[in-house]
């Protein structure tokens, strides 16, 4: 338990901070399983439409300082690279 007016001032702000970065890498993660779904599903045109949504969350999160920017990079990268793979199936 907190001892001072700043310490319990810094807790409930370390509280709601806690809250507010769960939210949004929940956020995060949805965006990134929604590509990962429709790939999966086969639907070339869902799949980028949500890759283009997912991309600019995930960049957010960076700046907000709640991933770090290789991890941001990688989960880019191999989505991308599923959509690649799906076009050049489809393609075929």
């Amino acid at each position: 338990m907190a001892n001072t007016k700043q310490a319990e001032k810094r807790a409930r702000q370390a509280e709601d901070a806690r809250q507010r970065n769960i939210s949004h890498k929940t956020r995060m993660r949805t965006a990134i399983k929604k590509v990962i779904k429709s790939a999966e599903g086969g639907d070339l045109a869902t799949a980028q439409s949500q890759f283009a949504v997912a991309v600019p969350v995930i960049d957010s999160m960076v700046n907000k300082g709640l991933v770090h920017r290789n991890k941001a990079a990688r989960h880019k990268s191999r989505l991308n690279k599923r959509l690649k793979a799906l076009s050049q199936s489809s393609a075929s």
